[in-house]
């Protein structure tokens, strides 16, 4: 017999598959359909001051709670957690850490998946979440498959929603938004990476793209990057979508130095295609072209102290979970939650200095630990 609930998650695969094989609805740099965060800020003068006071709070040493709680808070966490990148495994630690010192009672369910994989695990995750009621889901909106998934949780009043690693509301939402979108905002990092590479190489350069898959992050990574460049001065020689694997990455990087083998720099949207690209520029040490990674994880920070990756946009990383836990303090207690936060970020470079890094990575991983060993 096929239950309500298989029948439900094979339902919820089929529009997954259909949707990641779509093409992607960001034909413009800017973000189409999302405000960004900026924007967004400037626009609800309300919305920056909540925004700001919760940044001023993520800084600050916690404050216990102060309503009592009837039970405990049921939480989801689904989170793209098997990757490279220690980004998310790092923020659930920063989340429970700080709900623990908010005096939170919680019960919560992490379930980590591969990214841009593991589409049927989301979806029968999400119907688990439904199902049993929880008070509060995290997941993220990096492709359109996900956005199917989020409405869907939107229209269920018991359970309210924090979407992480995106901080650019979605402007068909309306007035049903999410309880918080929490992340570091793509364009500000990007932007951040086009000037370092303009004054890396001032007079022009010949360059390769290395995109994530195709969708939202794709778009605010690569297509805004682009756009960032001028293109009279830096030519975009060749670009190619990864599936944001090392391996994919690995083999788009032979691509790039094959047909193009006085290019001047590559860039990298994501930890793990940086790492894919550093293994293909080791096995072709004629062609050593200026490469970035993106969100200066632990394995980054590693390879640009080893002199292998020239330089990162670090995120202050435990950010992220710290703020998430205020905002459900925040709601806890009957109090209005900013729609948006965007945590800081840091450029690295191959010039930083030793003491320098370490104040980075005190601050950037406090709560998760600066010896963080991830698996």
């Amino acid at each position: 017999m096929v239950t309500f609930k298989a029948k439900y998650c094979s339902s919820l695969l089929v529009l997954a598959t259909f949707l990641s094989y779509s093409k992607s609805v960001f034909s413009d740099p800017i973000l189409v359909g999302y405000w960004g965060y900026n924007e967004y800020l400037t626009k609800y003068p309300k919305e920056k001051a909540l925004t700001l006071s919760l940044a001023d709070t993520v800084k600050e040493a916690p404050i216990p709670l102060s309503v009592q709680q009837d039970k405990p808070v049921n939480i989801s966490f689904i989170y793209p957690g098997e990757q490279a990148s220690d980004y998310w495994k790092r923020n659930l630690i920063a989340f429970e850490a700080r709900l623990q010192a908010l005096n939170i009672d919680y019960e919560l369910t992490p379930v980590s998946t591969r990214l841009n994989v593991d589409f049927k695990e989301q979806s029968c995750s999400l119907y688990n979440a439904i199902e049993k009621k929880s008070d509060y889901l995290i997941f993220t909106l990096s492709t359109t498959r996900h956005r199917k998934f989020i409405e869907h949780v939107l229209q269920n009043p018991e359970t309210k929603i924090i979407l992480q690693n995106i901080t650019t509301p979605v402007k068909a939402w309306h007035d049903t938004q999410p309880l918080l979108y929490a992340g570091f905002d793509h364009v500000i990092g990007t932007r951040l990476l086009a000037k370092y590479f303009q004054t890396k190489f001032p007079n022009g350069a010949k360059y390769g793209m290395l995109y994530y898959s195709y969708g939202y992050l794709s778009t605010a990574r690569g297509d805004v990057f682009v756009q960032s460049m001028d293109n009279n001065k830096y030519t975009l020689t060749s670009s190619f979508y990864t599936d944001t694997t090392e391996e994919s990455a690995y083999k788009a990087t032979k691509n790039i130095v094959n047909d193009n083998p006085d290019i001047d720099f590559i860039y990298a949207s994501s930890t793990d295609i940086a790492l894919g690209a550093l293994d293909a520029l080791d096995e072709n040490m004629n062609v050593q072209p200026v490469l970035n990674g993106w969100g200066g994880g632990s394995l980054e920070l590693i390879a640009i102290e080893q002199g292998k990756l020239d330089a990162t946009v670090m995120r202050m990383n435990d950010d992220i979970g710290i703020a998430m836990a205020e905002a459900i303090k925040l709601d806890l207690e009957g109090k209005q939650v900013p729609t948006v936060y965007s945590g800081d970020f840091e450029m690295v470079t191959s010039e930083t200095n030793t003491e320098e890094l370490e104040k980075l990575k005190q601050r950037a991983f406090r709560y998760s630990g600066v010896d963080f060993k991830h698996e």
